[in-house]
């Protein structure tokens, strides 16, 4: 399960900033995670909590924010904000190039 690889990865930068930035605890945290970043968000909450024990982010809520793609149709020059995967325009049923979505980071940390 590679998540808890990224909630190790999480819990890293965070005690990194709680150094840097010289809080004690961190209250939630707020990470953007791409519907194309294949990341099983269960999956991530449960590592979070996981991992984060004894470190300041101890007890935090992790609140997953969806980020969307954007699509965009070479044949047609449809485009619009998507927020699940489509591979055809619905225009032209042409092939669609996708660009975002694979996002996974640090939005807001709530910190003492």
């Amino acid at each position: 399960m590679h998540e808890m690889a990224l909630c190790e990865r999480l819990v890293a930068i965070i005690e990194g900033e709680a150094v840097s930035g010289s809080f004690r605890q961190v209250y939630s945290v707020s990470l953007e995670v791409g519907f194309l970043a294949g990341v099983e968000k269960d999956a991530l909450q449960f590592g979070f909590q996981a991992v984060t024990r004894g470190t300041v982010a101890e007890g935090a809520v992790l609140r997953i924010l969806p980020a969307a793609a954007q699509a965009e149709c070479p044949l047609c020059g449809w485009q619009q904000t998507v927020s699940e995967p489509i591979r055809l325009c619905p225009v032209c049923d042409g092939p669609l190039s996708l660009s975002g979505g694979r996002e996974l980071r640090i939005k807001e940390m709530e910190v003492e």
